[in-house]
């Protein structure tokens, strides 16, 4: 591989990111500026995924948007993958179709949890990849990639299975920084017979006659969960490419596993050249599990009264994860949502526009995706544009660019009579030169998510006000 497919010679656009890989702050520039690459690590698809599947989804969806502002979309290429092979697929089929052939149930149970995915995070304002390969569909490049690695000396059969060799990599361990001789029996990592060492993981393993399965040159059989992020990312971003992103729970072993299948088939340094993982998520400042009974789903939450007794706009749960650094824990409390809510609440309507989103935002996503303070800037933003409509373009371009617009909520339980009798006040306020009184008026009515527009009838010349509620 020439180091022109491999050095980061693009232009140095500001970007900085924190890389797992170096564990710093890191300047980003791209291998070519007219073809960035990202990939994201996707879901599995045996159940709806649940509310900290969503944080990934939304923190990597804004990196897309920012890369496709800073280099145009068309040179960005973005790749989040769904995996469509699995024991827990298995086992879901059959518990659920027990009564269809088990490929017919598999196809049931990944299609519909498929589509629950996509329904769920468009209402969270994700935009689509550029590509979305399944598992399934690169079996074949699964198969090519283990033979390359069995004769290269860094895979072995044994037992019914293939696995890699992790001694045969010398800096395995680089991105989780764990050293081999400290990989004992644990909860991640089984010990079998077979195994030449207790790090040594399943590139494929063989498949029962009531299991799904493909043929290959060591029986029929299926492939491991690692090797097939390394054969999707090759197929469309190239052996070595820019971005890899995802939880911080798949550091280890996941994307380390990755890592090593990858460049020990390639023969690269490297397989990506940033590695950016999100924190984890607790739901009220306890670990999220069904035994807690605070185990959500993003369905239950945007269709169901499921958390604080209500549903929640998609808007406001993207809003809530973009609140938190990306790569901090963060707590989903329903206080949370409802200062996200109450925030929203206050924007007003965007329009549209082809104007520059906020330098300000700009530059603050482009300090390691400080989204924090980018929602800070865009509030004052927001602010700006209500008093003055002069605003609203450049607002609303960066309102765009986050993903994020304004709740739009039901006015069945508003009283109307209540809202104008508080207009009239204020408008009697005004007469008498009494602004502070007025001032508070309309802070209450903002706080209600009750937004006020003043103009003068054309005729008289008198002040109107009229009012729209985004709560």
């Amino acid at each position: 591989m020439s180091a022109a497919e491999t050095e980061k010679s693009g232009t140095n656009k500001g970007l900085k990111f924190t890389n797992t890989l170096t564990r710093e702050k890191e300047v980003f520039r791209a291998i070519d500026d007219e073809n960035v690459r990202l990939y994201v690590c996707g879901p599995t698809v045996y159940d709806f995924a649940h509310i900290g599947n969503a944080r990934p989804v939304i923190v990597f969806d804004v990196l897309y948007r920012l890369l496709s502002h800073l280099y145009g979309q068309e040179h960005v290429t973005y790749v989040r993958n769904i995996t469509d092979v699995d024991d827990k697929i298995n086992a879901r089929a059959l518990r659920d179709y027990p009564d269809l052939p088990l490929n017919d149930a598999i196809a049931k149970v990944t299609q519909k949890t498929a589509d629950q995915f996509h329904k769920d995070i468009e209402a969270l304002g994700v935009l689509e990849p550029s590509h979305e390969p399944r598992a399934t569909q690169h079996i074949e490049g699964m198969i090519e990639m283990i033979k390359v690695l069995i004769e290269k000396g860094h895979a072995y059969v044994a037992g019914g299975e293939v696995l890699f060799d992790t001694v045969s990599m010398p800096d395995y361990g680089g991105l989780s920084k764990r050293k081999l001789d400290e990989q004992k029996a644990g909860a991640r990592i089984a010990v079998e017979d077979h195994k030449k060492n207790p790090g040594d993981f399943v590139l494929w393993k063989l498949s029962s006659d009531e299991e799904p399965g493909w043929e290959s040159p060591w029986g029929r059989g299926r492939p491991g969960w690692h090797i097939e992020c390394s054969v999707m990312s090759e197929h469309h971003l190239g052996k070595v490419f820019d971005i890899h992103g995802g939880g911080l729970d798949l550091i280890f072993p996941h994307h380390e596993n990755e890592i090593a299948q990858s460049r020990c088939a390639h023969g690269t340094s490297t397989m990506a050249n940033y590695w950016l993982h999100n924190g984890f998520l607790q739901v009220e400042g306890k670990k999220m599990s069904k035994s807690e009974g605070n185990f959500f789903t993003i369905q239950e939450l945007l269709e169901k009264e499921s958390f604080g007794d209500r549903k929640w706009p998609g808007e406001v749960l993207r809003m809530a994860m973009l609140m938190t650094n990306y790569r901090e824990p963060i707590d989903f409390s329903r206080r949370k949502l409802e200062e996200a809510e109450n925030l929203l609440a206050k924007w007003p309507e965007p329009v549209e526009t082809d104007a520059e989103p906020s330098s300000e935002v700009v530059e603050a996503l482009k300090d390691d995706l400080n989204t924090a303070g980018a929602i800070q800037a865009l509030h004052a933003l927001a602010v700006e544009a209500v008093k003055d409509p002069a605003r609203l373009p450049v607002y609303s371009a960066t309102a765009a660019l986050l993903g994020l617009h304004p709740v739009v909520a039901d006015l069945s339980g508003v009283d109307e009579g209540d809202v104008e009798a508080a207009i009239n006040r204020r408008l009697e306020a005004l007469k008498a030169k009494d602004w502070a009184q007025a001032d508070e008026i309309r802070a209450e009515l903002t706080s209600q998510g009750i937004l006020l527009k003043d103009s003068k009838d054309s005729e008289t010349g008198e002040r109107i006000t009229t009012w729209e509620l985004k709560r």
